[in-house]
């Protein structure tokens, strides 16, 4: 059958039909391909805010759990016309990048494998501003609790500083923490705080945190990773489904619920409307964006 024919399978009440709906990606659990599409299609005006004109490195994996996922920068070409797309020059050249934010555009992303949804830290008007800073906790141990108490390190270094900051779970092992910044540094200078503060922080406390990019060297300790703020870097969407175990979703918390006896699998597909039904702890994010320069400033003068 061609996508062409799939595409004109019986209506699912969704605003794009999808293809192969009863393809299973979770085995254990019979998460199937329409499961995962329903759950965007409902999540999305949460999403929404998160994937709005940026630019998106697709996560494709065409066989969920049973099979392998790649990486891919280049809009695909069996997109449908009308997708938005925009050119940029990048660390690869020049790559025409999807551009999220309609339902629709994420709705054709489910139809092609992708699962969880990668966004840069910028909008497609202007790939180089970036309006986040975004810190990425990887616990050696492969432990979420090692993270957690990461996170609250980070968590106290950023209030020290009057930094509002959002932490959510990866929907793996790991933590991230966010902070909304207003947009007008480039992203040299938004990778150069953030290596700078993770250096700072590490160096404060060496038994449990590092930046040491190899992983032998690391000693059990937490990875705090500052990379995802340079150019033509992502991190994957809150809201995200995540091709793991339990289908998780890369969860936005309050600052409250990240304890070490947090379990992130526990926000899933199958139970995360329960999640919804109690308010939403990033709902002010953007209305947040903090001063870059002032941050520094504050720094300087510690």
């Amino acid at each position: 059958m061609t996508h062409s024919k799939a595409r004109r399978a019986a209506p699912q009440g969704l605003p794009v039909p999808v293809t192969h709906p009863d393809k299973v990606f979770w085995p254990e659990e019979g998460y199937t391909k329409l499961d995962l599409a329903n759950f965007y299609n409902a999540i999305f005006p949460h999403l929404a805010p998160f994937v709005k004109d940026r630019l998106l490195i697709l996560e494709r994996c065409p066989d969920g759990m049973r099979g392998q996922c790649f990486y891919q920068r280049e809009a695909p070409r069996e997109l449908p016309p009308g997708i938005p797309t925009k050119r940029v020059h990048d660390e690869t050249g020049v790559t025409e990048y999807v551009v999220g934010g309609s339902r629709e555009t994420q709705l054709e992303l489910v139809n092609l494998g992708c699962i969880a949804v990668h966004v840069w830290g910028s909008r497609a008007e202007d790939p180089r501003r970036a309006d986040w800073v975004c810190f990425d906790l990887d616990p050696t141990s492969g432990e979420f609790a090692d993270a957690a108490r990461a996170g609250l390190l980070v968590k106290k270094a950023l209030d020290a500083l009057d930094v509002a900051s959002y932490p959510k779970t990866s929907g793996g092992r790991g933590l991230h923490v966010f902070v909304p910044i207003r947009v007008g540094p480039d992203t040299k200078e938004v990778l150069g705080f953030a290596e700078s503060f993770v250096r700072g922080l590490a160096e404060a406390h060496p038994k449990d945190l590092t930046v040491e990019a190899h992983i032998a060297a690391r000693g059990g300790r937490v990875y705090l990773d500052a990379f995802r703020n340079g150019f033509a870097q992502a991190v994957v969407a809150p809201f995200s489904v995540r091709r793991r175990p339990k289908a998780p979703v890369s969860t936005p918390l309050d600052w409250s619920e990240v304890t070490p006896s947090l379990v992130p699998s526990e926000f899933n597909l199958g139970n995360f409307s329960k999640r919804l039904k109690g308010s939403n702890p990033w709902k002010d994010f953007f209305q947040k964006r903090q001063s870059l320069d002032a941050i520094m400033r504050r720094i300087s003068h510690l």
